[in-house]
């Protein structure tokens, strides 16, 4: 088995579920008690927060790279960024670095490509729904075409993403508005839609509603076991 390079703690929350999640899958491949060969370096949130809000994404990157430098030196075999927004600054992350990344986005679109959907819907933070790092890799790498809510939709759901979900909160109300806004990418077109947050799937679940929804949190841990266990 080769040893994953994790770089979490944006949140905390979803990165407990990334280590559930990968160690669930190794056990259930290799069977008995075994579990996944991982370090995690989990980074002060707070301070990536700040400086998201603040625009300074190349401060994120710096602290993102020393985490993967970090983990380098400690001999992994490959890296996890392990949520979606901070693929924003995947490239500064890997500088200086010699190691594969294991990027979100790809084995999200192939459980796309592979469930016969060409349009779907976007639900992340504002910085990943707004900016094009997310959309652009997916329209041209994977030839998906992304739609994401209204400007007001998605200061909703942003703003649900680092006042509760972050904090581990879970409430009703912001339940019924995510479902709310899934279903109006679907009139626009959508024919499923992204959970392009890894705190979404802490609150929305398949089992609340008919769309169908892709968890990149889930499809990245997945790819994370194949990769782990490839010769």
């Amino acid at each position: 088995m080769k040893t994953l390079g994790i770089i979490g703690g944006m949140s905390w929350e979803s990165t407990v579920l990334y280590y559930q999640l990968i160690n669930r899958g190794i056990k259930r491949e290799l069977g008995g008690l075994h579990s996944a060969q991982l370090l995690v370096y989990s980074v002060d949130f707070a301070e990536i927060e700040a400086l998201q809000h603040a625009g300074d994404w190349d401060g994120a990157g710096h602290i993102l790279n020393k985490a993967a430098k970090s983990l380098q030196k400690a001999g992994v075999d490959m890296l996890l960024i392990a949520t979606n927004t901070m693929h924003k600054v995947s490239r500064q992350t890997l500088a200086g670095i010699d190691l594969p990344l294991l990027h979100i986005v790809d084995p999200t679109a192939v459980a796309i490509r592979e469930a016969g959907c060409e349009k779907v819907g976007l639900l992340g933070t504002g910085f990943t729904m707004a900016d094009d790092f997310y959309k652009g890799r997916m329209q041209e790498q994977h030839g998906i075409d992304v739609l994401v809510p209204s400007e007001d939709d998605q200061s909703v759901v942003h703003k649900i993403i680092y006042e509760e979900l972050c904090l581990g909160e879970i409430k009703d109300s912001s339940l019924t508005a995510y479902l709310e806004i899934i279903e109006r990418l679907v009139e626009q077109g959508a024919q499923a839609v992204i959970l392009g947050c890894t705190e979404i799937t802490l609150l929305v679940k398949q089992q609340h509603t008919a769309v169908r929804l892709f968890d990149t949190t889930a499809l990245h841990a997945e790819a994370a076991v194949t990769a782990l266990l490839q010769e």
